[in-house]
C-alpha cells in the first residue's frame, strides 16, 4: 500500500511540474511572438498615462497600480499580455543586467527576488515610468526610496535611434 501511495505522489508531483513549466513558457512565448513591436509604440501609451491616478489593484485605463500599468502599456502598445502581478512578471521573463538594460525592459523592486513589490518600465537615460502612490510618473530608476532587485526583457523590441524617450 505504501508503494502505491508513493507512486501516486510521484506522478502527481511530476504532472504538477510539467503543468507549471508549460504555463510559464506559454506566457513567455506570447511575449516572444511580438518581435515587430517597437519601444516607440509602448512608450507612446506609457507617456499618454503620465499623471494618471494610483489605486492598488487598478488596471486602467485611467487609474493604475504598478503591475496594472505595465500590463496595460504592453497590451495596448504591443498586444502582449503580461501576468497581473509584479512578482509574476518578474518570474516570467528573461532577466538582464542593468548594464544590458534596454528601453522597454521592466525594472523590479522589493526586498529580494522572492518578494517583488513594485515594477516600472525603463525608458532610457536611467529613467523609468511607473505607477506609484503619486500616480503615473517618470523618475530615476535608482532612487533612495527604491531597492532595485532586477530587470527583465519582455520581448525583442524594434529599436531605432529616432525613438528616444524625452
Amino acid at each position: 500500500m505504501k508503494k502505491v501511495v508513493k507512486r501516486i505522489a510521484a506522478i502527481a508531483l511530476t504532472l504538477a511540474g510539467v503543468f507549471t513549466f508549460a504555463t510559464t513558457n506559454a506566457s513567455a512565448a506570447t511575449a516572444d511572438n511580438t518581435n515587430d513591436a517597437s519601444f516607440s509604440d509602448i512608450y507612446k501609451v506609457a507617456k499618454s498615462k503620465l499623471g494618471a491616478s494610483y489605486v492598488y489593484g487598478a488596471v486602467g485605463p485611467n487609474v493604475f497600480d504598478c503591475s496594472g500599468f505595465t500590463s496595460y502599456v504592453y497590451k495596448k502598445g504591443a498586444s502582449v499580455t503580461l501576468p497581473r502581478t509584479a512578482q509574476a512578471q518578474y518570474n516570467t521573463f528573461k532577466h538582464v543586467s542593468y548594464k544590458n538594460i534596454k528601453k522597454g525592459d521592466l525594472v523590479f523592486f522589493g526586498g529580494s527576488k522572492y518578494s517583488i513589490s513594485h515594477v516600472g518600465m525603463y525608458i532610457g537615460n536611467g529613467k523609468m515610468i511607473d505607477a506609484q502612490n503619486r500616480g503615473v510618473v517618470r523618475e530615476a530608476v535608482h532612487a533612495p526610496w527604491w531597492h532595485a532587485v532586477g530587470y527583465a526583457r519582455v520581448t525583442t523590441l524594434a529599436s531605432n535611434s529616432a525613438n528616444n524617450a524625452d
